[in-house]
């Protein structure tokens, strides 16, 4: 007898808990994902990745810096970051940016580059 009743209650909450996960999944923000980007085109296969709490999608450009200390590009790197802060790295030899965003799906795609 408790068993039917378990499960008519149970019947009448699920339907509620799978409308609201395709809610969430439909809300849940989506970045590029590639290794070696450049030029338009990943050089690996372009994954996507969905955000998780306090994640960012990010975008890592690195450039090599030239005799005359002058920036070139040389590949973008795009993934799903957390704590993700825009950032300039400075180094001897190479420059790396760091450009987060999560304001639309796949934000995370260079432009210019």
């Amino acid at each position: 007898m408790l068993v039917p009743l378990l499960l008519g209650i149970a019947s009448l909450f699920c339907p509620c808990c799978s409308e609201l996960q395709d809610h969430l999944k439909e809300t849940r923000l989506m970045c590029f994902k590639c290794k070696r980007y450049h030029l338009g085109l990943c050089y690996e296969s372009m994954k996507t990745c969905s955000l998780k709490y306090q994640q960012s999608c990010a975008i890592e450009n690195f450039y090599i810096l030239t005799p005359k200390g002058r920036s070139m590009y040389h590949y973008s790197k795009l993934s799903c970051m957390s704590n993700c802060e825009d950032i300039n790295f400075l180094d001897f030899e190479k420059r790396t940016e760091l450009i987060c965003c999560k304001h639309s799906n796949y934000c995370n795609l260079p432009e210019g580059l």
